[in-house]
Protein backbone atom coordinates (compact mmCIF):
# COMPACT_ATOMS: atom_id res chain seq x y z
CA UNK A 1 0.00 0.00 0.00
CA UNK A 2 1.21 3.48 -0.82
CA UNK A 3 2.08 5.61 2.22
CA UNK A 4 1.98 9.43 1.90
CA UNK A 5 3.53 11.60 4.61
CA UNK A 6 1.77 14.97 4.50
CA UNK A 7 0.86 18.18 6.29
CA UNK A 8 -2.47 20.00 5.89
CA UNK A 9 -1.08 23.33 4.66
CA UNK A 10 1.19 21.80 2.00
CA UNK A 11 -0.09 22.46 -1.54
CA UNK A 12 2.17 19.74 -2.98
CA UNK A 13 0.63 17.26 -0.53
CA UNK A 14 -2.86 18.23 -1.66
CA UNK A 15 -1.82 17.85 -5.32
CA UNK A 16 -0.39 14.37 -4.66
CA UNK A 17 -3.52 13.21 -2.81
CA UNK A 18 -5.74 14.61 -5.56
CA UNK A 19 -3.65 12.81 -8.18
CA UNK A 20 -4.06 9.47 -6.37
CA UNK A 21 -7.78 10.11 -5.84
CA UNK A 22 -8.26 11.08 -9.51
CA UNK A 23 -6.48 7.89 -10.58
CA UNK A 24 -8.43 5.80 -8.05
CA UNK A 25 -5.23 4.55 -6.45
CA UNK A 26 -5.50 3.65 -2.77
CA UNK A 27 -3.07 5.16 -0.28
CA UNK A 28 -2.61 5.64 3.45
CA UNK A 29 -2.00 9.18 4.59
CA UNK A 30 0.05 10.06 7.64
CA UNK A 31 -0.28 13.69 8.65
CA UNK A 32 3.10 14.20 10.31
CA UNK A 33 1.77 17.03 12.50
CA UNK A 34 -1.12 14.95 13.90
CA UNK A 35 0.47 11.49 14.04
CA UNK A 36 3.93 11.28 15.55
CA UNK A 37 6.60 9.86 13.28
CA UNK A 38 8.36 6.71 14.45
CA UNK A 39 11.87 5.42 13.94
CA UNK A 40 10.38 2.88 11.54
CA UNK A 41 8.94 5.73 9.44
CA UNK A 42 12.35 7.39 9.21
CA UNK A 43 14.11 4.08 8.45
CA UNK A 44 11.57 3.35 5.69
CA UNK A 45 12.29 6.75 4.15
CA UNK A 46 16.05 6.35 4.41
CA UNK A 47 15.93 2.84 2.97
CA UNK A 48 14.50 4.31 -0.22
CA UNK A 49 16.77 7.35 -0.60
CA UNK A 50 19.87 7.73 -2.71
CA UNK A 51 21.51 10.39 -0.54
CA UNK A 52 20.16 9.58 2.91
CA UNK A 53 18.95 12.44 5.09
CA UNK A 54 19.81 15.00 2.40
CA UNK A 55 16.93 13.65 0.29
CA UNK A 56 14.26 14.05 2.96
CA UNK A 57 15.31 17.09 5.03
CA UNK A 58 14.43 20.59 3.93
CA UNK A 59 17.40 22.75 4.86
CA UNK A 60 15.18 25.78 4.12
CA UNK A 61 12.79 24.88 6.93
CA UNK A 62 12.51 27.43 9.73
CA UNK A 63 13.40 24.94 12.47
CA UNK A 64 16.44 23.70 10.59
CA UNK A 65 17.75 27.22 10.07
CA UNK A 66 16.99 28.33 13.65
CA UNK A 67 18.92 25.39 15.08
CA UNK A 68 21.82 26.01 12.67
CA UNK A 69 22.38 22.26 12.33
CA UNK A 70 25.20 20.49 10.57
CA UNK A 71 23.67 17.15 9.62
CA UNK A 72 27.07 15.84 8.58
CA UNK A 73 28.18 16.08 12.22
CA UNK A 74 25.08 14.44 13.72
CA UNK A 75 24.75 10.72 14.37
CA UNK A 76 21.95 8.83 12.66
CA UNK A 77 20.26 8.39 16.03
CA UNK A 78 20.43 12.11 16.87
CA UNK A 79 19.18 13.14 13.45
CA UNK A 80 16.34 10.61 13.58
CA UNK A 81 15.32 11.89 17.02
CA UNK A 82 15.51 15.47 15.75
CA UNK A 83 13.16 14.65 12.85
CA UNK A 84 10.72 12.84 15.15
CA UNK A 85 10.61 15.88 17.45
CA UNK A 86 10.60 18.41 14.56
CA UNK A 87 8.69 16.83 11.66
CA UNK A 88 8.44 20.19 9.87
CA UNK A 89 12.06 19.70 8.73
CA UNK A 90 10.92 16.99 6.32
CA UNK A 91 10.34 17.77 2.67
CA UNK A 92 6.75 17.03 1.69
CA UNK A 93 5.00 15.03 0.55
CA UNK A 94 7.02 11.86 0.94
CA UNK A 95 5.37 9.04 -1.01
CA UNK A 96 6.54 5.45 -0.52
CA UNK A 97 5.49 2.09 -1.91
CA UNK A 98 7.81 -0.88 -1.48
CA UNK A 99 11.09 0.29 -3.01
CA UNK A 100 9.63 3.32 -4.80
CA UNK A 101 9.82 6.73 -3.20
CA UNK A 102 9.10 10.26 -4.33
CA UNK A 103 9.84 13.39 -2.33
CA UNK A 104 7.77 16.41 -3.33
CA UNK A 105 5.14 16.45 -6.04
CA UNK A 106 6.18 15.92 -9.64
CA UNK A 107 3.41 15.22 -12.13
CA UNK A 108 5.61 13.02 -14.31
CA UNK A 109 7.44 11.08 -11.59
CA UNK A 110 4.29 10.28 -9.60
CA UNK A 111 3.16 8.07 -12.50
CA UNK A 112 5.57 5.39 -11.24
CA UNK A 113 2.89 4.62 -8.64
CA UNK A 114 0.36 3.57 -11.29
CA UNK A 115 -0.08 -0.21 -10.88
CA UNK A 116 1.81 -2.31 -13.47
CA UNK A 117 -1.30 -3.90 -15.02
CA UNK A 118 -2.95 -0.51 -15.44
CA UNK A 119 0.22 0.82 -17.13
CA UNK A 120 0.14 -2.18 -19.48
CA UNK A 121 -3.47 -1.43 -20.42
CA UNK A 122 -2.74 2.28 -20.91
CA UNK A 123 0.30 1.61 -23.11
CA UNK A 124 -1.44 -0.66 -25.62
CA UNK A 125 -3.24 0.68 -28.67
CA UNK A 126 -6.15 -1.73 -28.24
CA UNK A 127 -6.81 -4.18 -25.47
CA UNK A 128 -7.48 -7.87 -25.83
CA UNK A 129 -11.14 -7.00 -25.32
CA UNK A 130 -11.05 -4.64 -28.34
CA UNK A 131 -11.45 -1.38 -26.42
CA UNK A 132 -9.64 1.84 -27.21
CA UNK A 133 -7.17 2.48 -24.41
CA UNK A 134 -7.83 6.04 -23.44
CA UNK A 135 -7.26 6.53 -19.73
CA UNK A 136 -10.91 6.31 -18.69
CA UNK A 137 -11.40 3.05 -20.60
CA UNK A 138 -8.12 1.73 -19.22
CA UNK A 139 -9.31 2.44 -15.67
CA UNK A 140 -12.64 0.73 -16.34
CA UNK A 141 -10.90 -2.35 -17.77
CA UNK A 142 -8.39 -2.45 -14.91
CA UNK A 143 -11.03 -2.28 -12.18
CA UNK A 144 -13.27 -4.77 -13.99
CA UNK A 145 -10.34 -7.21 -14.05
CA UNK A 146 -9.77 -6.64 -10.32
CA UNK A 147 -13.44 -7.31 -9.54
CA UNK A 148 -13.44 -10.47 -11.67
CA UNK A 149 -10.31 -11.72 -9.92
CA UNK A 150 -11.85 -11.03 -6.49
CA UNK A 151 -15.06 -12.82 -7.46
CA UNK A 152 -13.12 -15.86 -8.69
CA UNK A 153 -11.13 -16.03 -5.47
CA UNK A 154 -14.33 -15.77 -3.40
CA UNK A 155 -15.98 -18.59 -5.36
CA UNK A 156 -12.92 -20.82 -5.17
CA UNK A 157 -12.83 -20.65 -1.34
Amino acid sequence: MIQIYTTPSCSSCRKAKKWFDDHRIEYREKNIFNIKLTRDDIVLMLKNTESGFDDIISTRSKVFQEKNLDIEEMSMRDLTNFIIENPSVLRRPIIIEDTKMQVGYNEDEIRTFIPRRLREIIMCTTCDKGHDCDYKNALDIYFRELREREEKSLHSN
